[in-house]
């Protein structure tokens, strides 16, 4: 009785338009009434969900991509694809994909990266006559590899909720490949999909502005490299690096570039209190949420079922995949994270999946649901500044789509795309 009662006054409360995570949170305490036990006992869940020393790196990192952002990086970060891989049929589009996996690895947000080279590349693009769907598929399916490649902030949450010593520098480590592997098939759909309109292919600008570019946006790329090199190093912790990622980008910004002024300070760092503050209130709520399903033992009754169903680990694998998938249409990403990963994290693992391997299926799987309708917050971002609606966009971004399950497919079932790099440097 309870689980429908939770699960039913969730669903009436998000249609109804209440915010996510006040509907996880209201939800929780009407079950826990019902169950008779203590309303403060919703709010102590809350609290506990967020008091959690690793997502201290959570507003750090989403400040210094912000700063990043508003220092010009993201146009230095186009310059550098344009001519690596700008010579394509539907160049531009190729650009796109590049450059958003160079600007995740300074943003590590999605949405930062849909917003960025929308901005950016989409004027570019509608200038040279490729079609409005085309430019707004491309730039938001390219921006989930931002969850991909480090840093990246849902990586961060994924360590807090799955308890069980999840290193972050190990799933720092894990996204790259993926990352780099998602990249490449999306840069296959658009060509292919160029090539069937009929769009132009671009003109190498010469090595020389490759290399004035790639100069100029070097000390931006770095911040990166002295996350990751840091923490494997052992001279910060990847919560420490959060705070050094901050101090160094204010440095660039203000010194290299010349673009972030103590207004910019200012206004970047409002922008970040107001997004940590809804990231931390949804991790919270569902913290709540995932409390109210433990006691209902929802996870050991779905591990139940699975189990009754099959024992095979593809078959799991993929039933698992397949309930992210949904689940990642109707919910946002901080959310199911936490809810979602102690419920699959022991089910998965007793088929023998390293936890590190699974983040990074999660970070994907979830990411698809960040592009799809009806709660794609990346997708409504990117059409808002494609200057397209959504329902125009979805009629033509399903090859995007196949290149995004392919990716996760790959990643599923070949460990080691995501576990070569963790595994050498931990056999160092």
């Amino acid at each position: 009785m309870e689980l429908p009662l939770l699960l039913i006054s969730l669903a009436v409360l998000l249609v109804v338009g209440m915010p996510v995570a006040l509907a996880l949170f209201i939800s929780a305490a009407i079950t826990l009434i019902a169950l008779d036990i203590p309303l403060a006992v919703s709010l102590q869940r809350l609290t506990a969900g967020i008091n959690i020393f690793s997502l201290l790196a959570i507003p750090f990192f989403i400040f210094a991509g912000d700063l990043m952002y508003r220092s010009g990086i993201a146009r230095q970060l186009v310059s550098i694809a344009e001519a690596s891989v700008g010579r394509a049929r539907g160049g531009l589009g190729q650009v796109n994909i590049g450059a958003s996996m160079l600007f995740g690895s300074v943003s590590g947000s999605a949405i930062a990266n849909a917003s960025a080279m929308g901005s950016t590349i989409s004027p570019m693009m509608r200038d040279k006559g490729y079609d409005r769907d085309y430019a707004t598929n491309v730039n938001v399916t390219a921006a989930i590899v931002g969850l991909l490649i480090p840093p990246s902030h849902n990586m961060i949450i994924y360590a807090a909720s799955a308890g069980t010593g999840v290193s972050i520098g190990d799933l720092f480590l894990a996204g790259i490949f993926p990352g780099i592997l998602t990249g490449g098939l999306l840069m296959l759909v658009a060509w292919r999909v160029a090539v069937k309109r009929g769009y132009a292919a671009g003109v190498f600008p010469g090595w020389g502005a490759f290399l004035k570019a790639l100069v100029y946006a070097l000390p931006g790329l770095m911040t990166a490299i002295i996350i990751i090199g840091g923490i494997l190093s052992g001279i910060f912790t990847a919560t420490e690096s959060s705070a050094i990622a901050v101090i160094y980008t204010v440095a660039v910004g203000a010194a290299v570039y010349r673009t972030v002024g103590f207004m910019e300070f200012q206004e970047s760092a409002m922008a970040s209190v107001r997004i940590t503050a809804m990231v931390l209130l949804i991790i919270g709520a569902a913290s709540s949420f995932g409390y109210v399903l433990a006691i209902l033992e929802v996870p050991t009754e779905l591990a139940r079922l699975i189990a009754a169903i099959t024992d095979d680990p593809i078959l799991v694998l993929l039933i698992v995949n397949a309930m992210l998938l949904v689940l990642g249409t109707f919910m946002d990403m901080s959310p199911l994270i936490v809810i979602t990963t102690p419920i699959f994290l022991p089910i998965v693992s007793a088929i023998g999946i390293d936890p590190v391997h699974f983040g990074v299926i999660m970070m994907l799987n979830l990411g698809v649901g960040l592009v799809t309708p009806p709660v794609g917050s990346v997708l409504f971002v990117g059409a808002a500044v494609g200057g397209i609606s959504v329902e125009r966009t979805i009629r033509t971004i399903w090859p995007f789509y196949f290149a995004l399950i392919g990716a996760l497919m790959l990643i599923t079932y070949i460990p080691g795309i995501s576990m070569t790099l963790p595994d050498f440097f931990d056999a160092r």
